[in-house]
């Protein structure tokens, strides 16, 4: 990915809310190339909602530079699972990480459910 003018904020740089939307963009693109993107959410009425977040901000992104962002599974206790997600400048010089504790939501019953092992597949992860 290239960072554009649009994330940029007064400073110069990419504004902290623009990097939880890349982390989301990467996410969206990881899901759905596992088999469950938002067409097999909608199927299932069953999907991933963010319960925490941790994010350290490291080097600055600044303007037309070219970005790598990493996205994985992380640890699964229970109905909560972690993904893991970096955004790498050249050189893999790591600028951003964030951990993202998430949990499977079914949309019917309104509340959290056991990552199924479609989901988990999908994610590259193993029950817990």
């Amino acid at each position: 990915m290239l960072i554009r003018e649009s994330h940029l904020d007064t400073f110069g740089h990419v504004n902290n809310a623009t990097y939880l939307q890349i982390f989301e963009e990467s996410r969206w693109d990881w899901i759905t190339d596992g088999g469950f993107g938002l067409s097999e959410i909608r199927e299932r009425r069953q999907g991933p909602t963010i319960l925490e977040i941790q994010i350290r901000f490291i080097r600055e992104l600044t303007n037309r530079e070219p970005i790598v962002v990493r996205t994985g599974m992380g640890e699964i206790r229970g109905k909560i699972f972690e993904i893991h997600q970096s955004i790498l400048k050249a050189e893999n010089a790591v600028a951003c990480e964030a951990v993202f504790r998430c949990g499977l939501f079914d949309l019917a019953a309104r509340k959290l459910i056991l990552p199924t092992p479609e989901w988990l597949a999908a994610l590259g992860g193993e029950p817990g």
